[in-house]
């Protein structure tokens, strides 16, 4: 029904509420005159009127009740009434149905247009009701849902859309077989769909990381790509328990523990090969957050020489790896690539005649011929346990996930001092601070300075879109300033900057490579970390010896055009 024919101007309306002043109508009514907007529009963006007060004045003008819809709860059948394209595009958003009567809530009740659009479609009898926009907006989205890449949210929610048809089908592998009861119940179910949807972009634009995170009105999802999150269309907020229960159904947890944190993993088989997530839940004020790390095989590159180091910490990685024992200390950030590098070490000295064990927390990928342990904290099983039972299972060579306390630390030094090849990671920012952090751990200097045949610090920088790089000039005052040198690189160097396109989504980068600086053990440092000389003084000694930094890395990838300057600058600091 369309709405009452009207008996007062809405400008005569707010003047006599009380909401504006007869200065800002006439300004209002002698600006918008010219432009396309209406009345309402320039009051509310100049700041003289709120949102919720027009909606108010519109109700009394019109002679049609108003509504707040902010949680305003509507039932499927309701909103099935009503097509999501149609409730994007005229922002309205139906109510409830009454005998042959729809009533409607519309940030715009005399948009005739959508009225008319909408009887033809659904037979019914409209009643448009008021509502404020950025509420109806809100609850369209909260009831609806967004949509993702492959537009399948809005036939998920409405109970027929085929997942089969649209997506690859993600099988679930033995891992989980034993809960395929309790997965046939809601086989057919949105939910199932839903999640696989999830999963399936996060592969398809190559992300490292999921995050589900709850908040009072939004489910929101977002992919970490390129080291950096990326927020997607937001699945309804009325899936979000059923979403969590079926990660945990997954990930073998119990779906009835809500308030404490729970980590797990599970497997899924895409396009013929398998993806592992790792998964942890934690508890926030509205509901669990979500983050799953994607561990894809196929992606994962375990061939050394195809990582793309510079030759001087190339050749110091190689030549450490051939020592029959001492550590190989690699740092870094979170995120920066250390377990690849190790991996791919590993890979490379992988032969039958090498036992080689490691201890991880959790395994990350599953390497052919290695040994792998997992930590358990809950049991007992830590770095230190697990790493004293590896020393008695004979080994040749042994790599530790983390090492994070003075006791790790204590049994890896003596096992490299006892004729083991030891990798590890620490938390340091640079090659030359692993010394230090071993010192302050309360390890002796000496054998600090004996066990230690190689520490190296790793970032990961962006590469430059290969589609819409394009060359630039960097003037010489700039290139000194961030200490760049000719010698850095063979050939005249090459600077380029992404402009953006379609393929990178505008940002001017895609995918990452890694850069390294690795310092031997000079004979020159040893009486240095003898003497617990800083950081600073060891890494310049170290620099005196050949040894490139990250940021001179960093640098000669730039001046091969692969990364761009702005990059180095971000992730690697000035020697």
């Amino acid at each position: 029904m369309p709405p009452r024919t009207r008996k007062r101007r809405l400008g005569d309306v707010l003047l006599e509420q009380g909401l504006i002043t007869e200065k800002q109508l006439q300004e209002a009514v002698a600006l918008q005159r010219g432009s396309n907007q209406n009345l309402a529009q320039y009051l509310l963006e100049r700041g003289y009127l709120a949102e919720e007060d027009l909606v108010i004045a519109l109700s009394e003008q019109l002679g049609i009740p108003h509504i707040r819809v902010a949680n305003y709860h509507i039932p499927d059948e309701i909103l099935r009434e009503v097509p999501a394209s149609l409730a994007r595009q005229y922002l309205m958003l139906p109510v409830s149905v009454t005998g042959d009567v729809l009533t409607l809530a519309m940030a715009d009740p005399l948009n005739i247009m959508a009225l008319d659009d909408l009887q033809m479609l659904t037979s019914y009898e409209i009643e448009p009701v008021v509502a404020v926009k950025s509420e109806l907006e809100e609850a369209i989205e909260r009831h609806y849902g967004g949509r993702q890449s492959s537009d399948l949210f809005d036939e998920i929610v409405a109970g027929n859309g085929d997942a089969t048809t649209k997506m690859e089908v993600i099988e679930e592998t033995q891992d989980i077989a034993d809960l395929a009861t309790m997965a046939a119940e809601a086989e057919d179910g949105p939910v199932i769909r839903l999640t696989n949807l999830i999963l399936l972009n996060a592969l398809e634009c190559g992300a490292s990381d999921i995050h589900v995170e709850p908040y009072e009105k939004q489910l929101r999802i977002r992919y970490r790509v390129d080291g950096v999150l990326e927020e997607t269309k937001s699945p309804p907020k009325s899936m979000q328990n059923a979403l969590i229960s079926r990660l945990k159904i997954m990930s073998h947890l119990d779906i009835a523990e809500h308030r404490l944190p729970q980590d797990g993993r599970f497997r899924i088989v895409s396009k013929g090969h398998e993806v592992d997530f790792r998964i942890s839940f934690l508890p926030t004020y509205h509901g669990e957050k979500v983050v799953m790390r994607v561990l894809d095989k196929s992606s994962l590159t375990l061939d050394l020489d195809k990582l793309g180091f510079e030759a001087q910490p190339m050749e110091a990685f190689t030549e450490a790896l051939k020592l029959p024992f001492g550590m190989i200390l690699l740092t870094g950030p979170t995120g920066s690539g250390k377990t690849t590098t190790l991996y791919s070490a590993l890979h490379k000295i992988n032969k039958p005649s090498h036992n080689i064990v490691t201890v991880e927390d959790p395994v990350e990928y599953e390497l052919p011929g290695v040994n792998q342990v997992p930590t358990k904290s809950e049991i007992g099983l830590t770095f230190a346990a697990a790493l004293r039972s590896i020393l008695r299972q004979d080994p040749d060579i042994v790599m530790v996930g983390e090492i994070r306390d003075e006791e790790t630390a204590d049994i890896a030094v003596k096992a490299a001092l006892t004729g083991h090849l030891v990798l590890s990671t620490l938390h340091t920012n640079d090659a030359a601070s692993v010394f230090t952090r071993l010192t302050d751990m309360g390890l002796e200097p000496f054998l600090i300075q004996s066990s230690v045949a190689l520490a190296a610090a790793q970032r990961l920088l962006k590469r430059v879109c290969g589609a819409c790089k394009e060359e630039i000039h960097v003037p010489e005052d700039v290139l000194k300033r961030i200490q760049f040198t000719s010698a850095l690189c063979d050939e005249k160097p090459t600077f380029v900057r992404g402009r953006g396109c379609n393929k990178c989504k505008g940002t001017g980068y895609k995918g990452r490579l890694a850069v390294i600086e690795a310092m031997p053990s000079y004979p020159e440092l040893q009486d240095l970390v003898m003497k617990r000389a800083p950081a600073m003084d060891i890494k310049r000694t170290a620099l005196k010896c050949g040894m490139r930094s990250l940021r001179q890395n960093a640098l000669a990838k730039a001046a091969q055009g692969v990364t761009t300057i702005e990059e180095v600058l971000r992730a690697t600091a000035a020697d």
